[in-house]
């Protein structure tokens, strides 16, 4: 069976109609695993890339879509687990927990995933940017390692990873606010600062909420003028306007 090569010049090149939307358990199992214990992949779709030698923004393929790659973790001390993630104008810095990657079958937890934000200048005053790394690592079980490879180092097994980087895209707030209005719900911030209009030439006015005449309060601020009060000079149509308030937040 021919392998599938969707790979040109490291860029991801699919067929027209064809997306690469894999799940977190997938990216583990059908491609992380695979490539650490040197079996087939089901397609020739990630490349291998150091994430860190470039800026997010330099690696190949658009910015404006998802990018996997498969990369190496380079060790920041000779001593130490801790991975340099430093590039040329910046930094990958970990936030949050690392959440557990496990199958939906048996339940096993088969990977780790870390969410990465990039910085740029250098720690600790770097400037945070809308770049988002997640990195998936493999937890492979001693015995299925041993049966499986037993010519391979452990500790390329362990500096395998698998990227997927994006730039996360930021709504605001009067652009949720339209979305709610398209969809024929409105924003309470938009409801409470809605002109309200009171007919007072209407003979029902138990609709106008007024506060009595006799209340002290004067919470409402609003009197009620009749036609024969207003001076002669005045035009009639006035009596036929519509006073405009706004609701109380």
């Amino acid at each position: 069976m021919e392998k599938l090569n969707f790979l040109r010049n490291g860029v991801l090149r699919l067929p027209p109609g064809f997306r690469f939307h894999p799940t977190d358990e997938e990216l583990v199992v059908q491609y992380l695993k695979r490539k650490v214990l040197s079996c087939p992949l089901p397609a020739s779709i990630i490349p291998e890339v150091d994430v860190c030698k470039s800026d997010p923004w330099d690696l190949p393929g658009g910015s404006e879509q998802e990018r996997y790659f498969f990369s190496t973790r380079e060790v920041k001390y000779p001593n130490g687990n801790r991975s340099n993630r430093a590039t040329g104008s910046g930094y990958w810095k970990a936030t949050g927990l690392d959440k557990k990657i496990a199958t939906c079958r048996s339940n096993q937890v088969v990977g780790m995933k870390k969410t990465l934000v990039f910085y740029r200048g250098k720690p600790p005053h770097g400037i945070r940017t809308d770049w988002i790394m997640h990195e998936y690592r493999l937890i492979i079980d001693p015995e299925t390692t041993a049966r499986t490879t037993q010519q391979a180092n452990n500790s390329t097994h362990e500096n395998w990873v698998l990227c997927r980087i994006f730039l996360k895209k930021r709504g605001t707030k009067n652009e949720d606010e339209t979305a709610q209005s398209h969809n024929g719900d409105i924003p309470p911030s938009v409801a409470n600062n809605m002109p309200v209009f009171y007919d007072f030439l209407a003979k029902d006015k138990t609709d106008l909420n007024l506060a009595p005449a006799s209340s002290s309060s004067g919470s409402s601020g609003i009197t009620e003028v009749s036609c024969n009060e207003i001076d002669d000079h005045e035009e009639s149509s006035s009596c036929n306007s519509f006073t405009t308030f706004r609701r109380k937040p």
